[in-house]
C-alpha cells in the first residue's frame, strides 16, 4: 500500500483545512496517509513513506516561511530523499507581492535533495474555495499516480 506524510502548518486555519481536503482524497484513492503538525514532525519522518508533502502559508511582506517552519526546513539538506515523490500546497494572500512564496520554497529544497515533483503545487488565496478543493483533490490523484508509476 502506498504510504503518504503530510506535513504542514497553519497560522489561521487555512492550510490545515487544505491538508484535510488533500488528507481525505488520498485516502480514498487507498493510501496510508498520516498528517502531523510541522512541530511534531521530523525531516526523517519523510524517509518512511512513498509519498511526502508539506503544505504551508506564507507569512507577511517578506514572504517568510513560518516560524514554526523554518528548522524543519533547514534540517532537510541533511536527509536524502532520491526517489521519493513529493507536492506542496499552501495558502497565501495575493494582497502580497509573493504570492505563496513559501511553497515554492519548499518545492525547491525538496527537488534539491533528490526528491521528485509528483503534482504541480496548489496555491490557495485565502481559505479554500470549490476551485481549490478541486485542485487539491486533482493533486492527490497526480501524486498517487506518479508514486505508482515508479513502484
Amino acid at each position: 500500500m502506498t504510504k503518504a506524510l503530510i506535513v504542514f502548518a497553519s497560522l489561521t486555519g487555512n492550510t490545515a483545512e487544505c491538508a484535510d481536503i488533500v488528507e481525505e482524497a488520498l485516502k480514498d484513492l487507498g493510501v496510508d496517509v498520516e498528517t502531523v503538525e510541522c512541530m511534531q514532525a521530523e525531516p526523517e519522518d519523510l524517509l518512511d513513506v512513498d509519498i511526502c508533502i508539506i503544505g504551508t502559508y506564507t507569512y507577511g511582506n517578506d514572504a517568510n516561511l513560518p516560524d514554526e517552519f523554518v528548522d524543519f526546513y533547514e534540517e532537510l539538506s541533511e536527509i536524502d530523499l532520491t526517489g521519493k515523490i513529493f507536492g506542496t500546497f499552501g495558502s497565501g494572500d495575493h494582497f502580497y507581492d509573493k504570492f505563496c512564496q513559501s511553497v515554492v520554497d519548499f518545492s525547491d529544497k525538496l527537488a534539491s535533495i533528490g526528491a521528485v515533483e509528483g503534482a504541480e503545487s496548489v496555491k490557495v488565496d485565502l481559505d479554500a474555495n470549490e476551485e481549490d478543493v478541486e485542485n487539491l483533490k486533482a493533486f492527490a490523484k497526480a501524486l498517487v499516480e506518479k508514486a505508482e508509476s515508479v513502484a
